[in-house]
């Protein structure tokens, strides 16, 4: 999976100065190590993440996750219908609000 987009992170640009270690750990685990090993693709890490951001009512982090599963190729469609899914095993508010923050990220008006 060598010619796959490399993953960056972004938490020295969030929190250099605000809380250091955090941002070292994000970019330099996370990111760097963790979003590159070659067992997964970028895609199914993407659709694992935005699907336990989901189910873990983790609204905030959504539409950065959103936004990353698109760059790594999985469609608006595949989201909604994986969103869907997750709705029926994770429960209908955490479903719910994760389509709401969706439904906002693909600009299809008010939620």
């Amino acid at each position: 999976m060598t010619d796959q987009l490399r993953q960056v992170g972004g938490g020295r640009s969030m929190f250099e100065g605000f809380a250091p270690k955090l941002a070292e750990l994000t970019d330099d685990v996370l990111f760097a190590d963790v979003w590159n090993r070659p067992e997964l693709a970028p895609r199914d890490r993407s659709l694992v993440t935005v699907a336990v951001l989901a189910a873990g009512g983790d609204s905030a982090q959504l539409e950065f996750h959103l936004g990353r599963a698109i760059e790594n190729g999985v469609t608006e469609v595949e989201l909604i219908e994986m969103l869907t899914h997750v709705t029926l095993y994770a429960g209908w508010p955490k479903g719910m609000a994760a389509m709401a923050v969706a439904k906002k990220f693909f600009g299809s008006g008010t939620p």
